[in-house]
């Protein structure tokens, strides 16, 4: 069955390549050996850098489930995950990751992460962006709110 589910993503990076909605990547999550989610990777049709397939599928998938929690679902991914996609999938709390492509395999084809692989391992004073921390009491204070708050969703 999960050669079938890896079809299906490449199926859908295939699919989406020829209908030039974006880059040849896609994915699918599964859960009790169904698929729950679908997703392609939609960059350039919807001008959105973070519609990588994994995360467009992980949508789906918690919009078809109305959950957020992701934890008994595995991804089937046509290319190994790209550092942003890897977190995604980190933080829906999904159990397992198959790949087909590799890094390399989409380095090869002029999609190559090398660099933000290497920029996330420095601390952020050492990052390619720079990053300046503003207001820390001010935004303090609204954690603290939250830490007393009563009736909040814990994820």
């Amino acid at each position: 069955m999960q050669k079938e589910f890896m079809k299906e993503a490449i199926l859908l990076s295939l699919e989406n390549i020829q209908k030039n909605s974006g880059w040849p990547f896609a994915a699918v999550i599964v859960k009790d050996g169904k698929i729950v989610g679908r997703g392609q990777n939609e960059v350039t049709s919807t001008n959105d850098p973070t519609a990588h397939g994994e995360v467009v599928a992980i949508r789906d998938a918690c919009r078809n489930l109305s959950t957020f929690d992701l934890h008994d679902c595995e991804i089937y991914t046509s290319c190994e995950p790209c550092p942003m996609c890897y977190w995604a999938i980190s933080r829906a709390r999904i159990k397992k990751i198959y790949y087909a492509n590799t890094e390399k395999d989409a380095a090869d084809i002029g999609f190559d992460d090398s660099a933000f692989h290497e920029d996330i391992k420095k601390h952020f004073s050492q990052r390619n962006i720079p990053v300046e921390q503003l207001l820390h009491d001010e935004a303090l204070e609204v954690f603290k709110q939250w830490s007393e708050k009563k009736d909040k969703i814990q994820y």
